[in-house]
């Protein structure tokens, strides 16, 4: 058990270290289909050799989360979402209780314009973030209840009206959240 609580460790600080850029970018980052169509094309073909470095790594151990996420990570810096989900997920299969895997799983699905497994994804983030790691937590978590929002606004207004309003109470400044505010208030 101790073992797994400092490669937990160590898999969070990788994160930050090497895939912070893609988390902080979930907010505004927005995909274009034939690109991301073209860029997985071009990873399947000519080959990539930072993901086939991690794929050799975790041939060897298939339950390196660090390889994993940096694997993963690289799937989406080549825009490859299908892979990238797929790796998400078999870390959520090994760390459960790791939220930054399911938020990264929903920026991966909203990528793909997968709307409702991201919408999923993004309530599966929130329930998994502890309460000790709100603060640090608050900016993702504000996009996770303005994207929930944001989807639910059609099919349930009062579920909708909830979320904004915690996005909101976490992150008061972000002028998206607010004219939706407006817009389901009005």
């Amino acid at each position: 058990m101790k073992t797994a609580k400092v490669n937990i460790k160590n898999l969070f600080l990788g994160l930050i270290l090497v895939g912070g850029a893609s988390f902080a970018n979930a907010q505004t980052t927005q995909t274009d289909s034939a690109n991301n169509t073209a860029n997985t094309a071009a990873t399947s073909q000519t080959g990539n050799p930072t993901i086939d470095g991690l794929k050799k790594q975790i041939e060897a151990n298939p339950k390196d989360t660090e390889s994993l996420s940096k694997l993963a990570t690289a799937y989406q810096d080549a825009s490859d979402w299908t892979n990238a989900i797929d790796t998400w997920k078999k870390i959520s299969a090994l760390l459960p209780d790791w939220a930054p895997s399911y938020y990264s799983q929903a920026y991966a699905y909203q990528s793909a314009k997968d709307d409702a497994n991201a919408k999923l994804a993004y309530e599966k983030y929130i329930a998994t973030v502890k309460p000790e790691e709100v603060e640090q937590n608050k900016k993702n978590l504000a996009y996770a209840y303005f994207y929930i929002a944001f989807a639910e606004q059609q099919s349930d207004p009062n579920k909708a009206k909830e979320h904004i309003a915690k996005s909101i109470q976490y992150d008061p400044t972000n002028q998206d959240a607010i004219k939706l505010s407006k817009t389901l208030n009005s």
